[in-house]
């Protein structure tokens, strides 16, 4: 994947990642958690979050024309990081969450 933006902003909300995958745009939806005491980082973000992922898509796509033509599909992956306190961090990529 090639990162287009990270941390993208509008009055909508923010994008953490978004990225091209050949022709597919990719927004990515980063969480992080130190302990799994409330689920693991993937579990956080619900069908809303992702619905909502998929209008800020929209919204980015309307921002940047020059690339709309090269977009064949936009999908949302979700990673998760697990960061305890002591030990290596664990990482979780979803690939096309369903919105």
């Amino acid at each position: 994947m090639q990162i287009l933006e990270r941390n993208w902003r509008c009055d909508q909300g923010e994008i953490d990642i978004v990225a091209m995958d050949g022709t597919c745009l990719v927004i990515v939806e980063v969480k992080t958690r130190r302990s799994l005491a409330f689920g693991s980082p993937v579990e956080a973000v619900t069908a809303v979050k992702a619905a909502r992922l998929r209008r800020l898509a929209g919204c980015w796509l309307a921002g940047h024309r020059c690339l709309v033509d090269c977009v064949a599909d936009i999908r949302i992956d979700v990673i998760g990081v697990l960061r305890p306190r002591s030990g290596r961090a664990q990482i979780e990529h979803l690939v096309a969450v369903v919105a």
